[in-house]
């Protein structure tokens, strides 16, 4: 019941705050925001802007003063911004921010991908996760998957944010037609040889360089079948897991073909990330998933060889 409480209420409250952020960040992009301090040597992982640090720290204030339900869970932030010592320090709930989703992109005018996110979780799974593309569409596109309901649909300002996302239908699996893309990140300088790989299987690999848009819409609408990614970070591969999930798939462990779980985790010093080790596939489809799982068993799961 405590986590339906902590759900109901982040579906209450942070629709309205994410239109705010989305908002901020499409204005903040017409400066030069860029900053340093990531060093990971990935460009995609260590991009930094100012509407990274802002947004997040309206994201837990937000967070902080809207319900004091959600004090009783931990936060974990991509960045280190924000009152976040006003939270759970041991909580088995976990609410995590990505601020924004996509930072190279964002900073540096490639594509309009990018999105404010932010999902609640248990060790088990993910129970909560909203996203806010904000210039996909006229007003912007939402995804919201709150338990097993999907729904991913345009923004309409003359009306709450809450309504809005009341007002959508639910996207079910049956009414998807999948598509044969996925989404390869996390092999560093060889995200786009991976992809060929995935191409190889009879799939079509899209790198990073290559995304057309948010593969959270992207995966709720049905255009990709999924993801590939080694280590992902927790702050936001977990909403695609919650995605695949709700459409009956799966993200799994390509090693031993195991479900995802939140229980073990890495400190990527690098790039200043919580990660999960080894390579996720992550599908609605699960014989997509055994054909990841056959492909990459063998890759290396090291994210960092080198070291």
């Amino acid at each position: 019941m405590r986590t339906e409480q902590i759900a109901a209420a982040l579906s209450i409250h942070l629709p309205g705050v994410m239109r705010w952020a989305a908002a901020l960040a499409k204005q903040l992009r017409k400066h030069n925001i860029a900053l340093g301090g990531k060093s990971s040597g990935n460009a995609n992982t260590d991009a930094l802007t100012l509407a990274d640090l802002t947004i997040q720290e309206l994201l837990v204030g937000a967070l902080r003063d809207t319900d004091p339900i959600f004090r009783d869970c931990r936060l974990e932030c991509e960045e280190e911004t924000g009152d976040l010592g006003r939270f759970a320090s041991d909580s088995p709930f976990v609410i995590s921010i990505d601020p924004i989703d996509g930072t190279k992109q964002y900073r540096d005018h490639t594509g309009n991908g990018y999105c404010v996110m932010l999902h609640l979780r248990t060790q088990e799974t993910v129970h909560y996760s909203l996203v806010l593309i904000p210039e996909l569409g006229k007003y912007g596109t939402w995804v919201e998957v709150n338990g097993t309901r999907v729904v991913c649909g345009e923004d309409d300002p003359s009306c709450p944010a809450l309504d809005v996302l009341r007002s959508m239908s639910p996207m079910t699996r049956d009414g998807l037609k999948l598509g044969n893309k996925f989404y390869l990140i996390g092999f560093q300088e060889h995200d786009a040889d991976k992809a060929k790989e995935v191409t190889g299987i009879g799939l079509e690999g899209v790198p990073p360089d290559e995304m057309p848009g948010s593969i959270y819409e992207l995966m709720a609408r049905g255009t990709f079948g999924g993801s590939l990614i080694h280590s992902p970070n927790v702050y936001d591969f977990p909403v695609g897991l919650h995605i695949a999930r709700a459409f009956g798939g799966d993200a799994v462990w390509v090693h031993n073909r195991e479900p995802v779980n939140f229980s073990e985790m890495w400190m990527d010093e690098r790039a200043h990330m919580l990660r999960l080790p080894g390579i996720v596939a992550c599908s609605p489809d699960r014989e997509i998933l055994d054909r990841l799982c056959t492909l990459a068993k063998d890759w290396n799961p090291v994210r960092y060889p080198d070291d």
